[in-house]
């Protein structure tokens, strides 16, 4: 019997489904399928492409409440959440429609020649290896770019969401696009090096751990290969004590708890004003309070389970080692009983640099508030991570923000806002958190020639 992938419900722990995982003779020849199909696509207009990813974005909202649904039952997005994930997914295919031919347009460089050019051309077949914990908008910030740059693309999802993967090639079918333009590839974790050295790949995009991307990025250089890097995050929240203190303690609840707190560009340190310490942790008692547990199936569903157990159970070591060095919890911190992987809506305060909660990425639905005895001390405490991808900043002094937001090692950084992803701005990371960017004009010229022409 050939290899499968799994998939359950971390609502139940019950087994959903199986889905057959490819062997090394059907990966090569599904990526050979995606090469085929680049030299008919290569060839198209901007125009066309244009037309192909407004029928997907299309065939998205279409299929709207299946793809929600799931999430939920595959990795435990609140149904709500799902929903909006599906038009997020719509709307980045439309972006890249429209403005595509205008982030990819030769530019004109003077030179010695009589006249002389940079165009952007595709590279070929693409790679994307995605996590779980966004199964549609990962997708679409990879696909959406590069099938308007002229590429096609494998899409190796995370073995958590099978289903999900699959879900997204039917999109493009019911969406009559080009056969193979985009190729799923449901393979075992294990398998997705020899994918990644098939000499058909042109390039790899990567969204996960650190860990995982280190075995990514290396073996995409052993080959020559370009590699673009989504990893982790540990991303500081600073409020300073002229700030909108109920806003900000809105903004730092949606970001810590969205998705069961289990995004790389959630807010994880909450760095606090020491004026403004308790008036602040009250402020985020009160909010977190207010959040319900439960069925991510159920519309009033706000924080569903964590997606494995075996992350619930790192995510308790996190908390428990953190209480065990100083930290307060002042609510959650012990996994929910019965069945699923329910983790509450924990609150830590007095964490400080030693603490795991500190140190580590939390992937779930636990803040750590910190005490800064001053402005410079919080600046000091939000990079002393070896992260870089997200921060913000939460002060009615703009120029104090924009000489913070210019100071910290962050690869985005929000001023009295949510940090988050948006096709019409480039996101990345630095140190740990990666390498390369997504989504803006940046994004899409990741993974293009850009060839230089000298005419004389």
């Amino acid at each position: 019997m050939g290899q499968v992938l799994i998939s359950r419900n971390p609502c139940t722990g019950k087994f959903i489904e199986e889905y057959s995982a490819l062997n090394s003779r059907e990966i090569a020849s599904s990526i050979e399928k995606a090469d085929a199909a680049f030299s008919l696509w290569r060839k198209t207009t901007f125009p066309e492409r244009a037309a192909v990813l407004a029928k997907v974005a299309a065939a998205l909202r279409e299929a709207k409440p299946k793809l929600a649904r799931l999430m939920a039952i595959e990795m435990g997005k609140p149904i709500k959440e799902g929903q909006a994930e599906v038009e997020k997914a719509a709307m980045c295919s439309e972006y890249y429609a429209e403005h595509a031919a205008r982030y990819l347009a030769p530019e004109e460089l003077p030179s010695d020649a009589s006249r002389s050019y940079v165009c952007y051309q595709p590279l070929g077949a693409l790679l994307g290896i995605l996590p779980w914990n966004a199964p549609l908008w990962l997708a679409a910030r990879y696909f959406a770019p590069a099938l308007m740059a002229g590429n096609t693309c494998v899409l190796k999802h995370d073995p958590n969401v099978p289903g999900c993967a699959q879900a997204i090639a039917e999109v493009f079918v019911s969406a009559g696009a080009p056969e193979n333009i985009l190729v799923n590839l449901p393979i075992e974790t294990s398998a997705v090096v020899d994918a990644i050295r098939h000499q058909a790949i042109q390039a790899v995009s990567f969204t996960g751990s650190a860990n995982a991307g280190a075995i990514v990025a290396a073996t995409a250089a052993a080959e020559v290969k370009h590699s673009v890097l989504e990893l982790g995050g540990s991303d500081p929240l600073i409020v300073l004590s002229d700030a909108d203190l109920d806003t900000a303690a809105d903004i730092a609840t949606l970001s810590r708890t969205i998705n069961a707190g289990q995004s790389c560009i959630a807010a994880k340190r909450i760095i606090v004003e020491a004026n403004i310490y308790d008036a602040f942790i009250d402020k985020l008692k009160t909010r977190l309070a207010k959040l319900k547990l439960g069925d991510p199936l159920l519309e009033d569903t706000d924080i569903g389970p964590i997606a494995r157990d075996d992350l619930r159970q790192n995510l308790h070591r996190q908390v428990l080692e953190s209480i065990e060095a100083g930290a307060n919890c002042i609510m959650g911190g012990e996994p929910a009983s019965g069945d699923g992987y329910f983790y509450p809506v924990t609150l830590l305060t007095d964490v400080d640099e030693t603490m795991s909660a500190f140190k580590e990425e939390t992937f779930g639905p636990v803040m750590a508030v910190i005490k800064a005895n001053d402005k410079e001390h919080a600046l000091e405490l939000a990079n002393n991570t070896e992260y870089g991808l997200g921060a913000s900043i939460w002060t009615r002094d703009l120029a104090l923000a924009e000489s913070f937001a210019m100071a910290l090692n962050a690869g985005q950084v929000a001023v009295n806002g949510i940090v988050k992803t948006d096709p019409r701005l480039p996101s990345g990371g630095i140190k740990k958190s990666g390498y390369g960017r997504e989504l803006g004009p940046h994004g899409i010229r990741e993974f293009v020639n850009a060839k230089q022409i000298w005419i004389k």
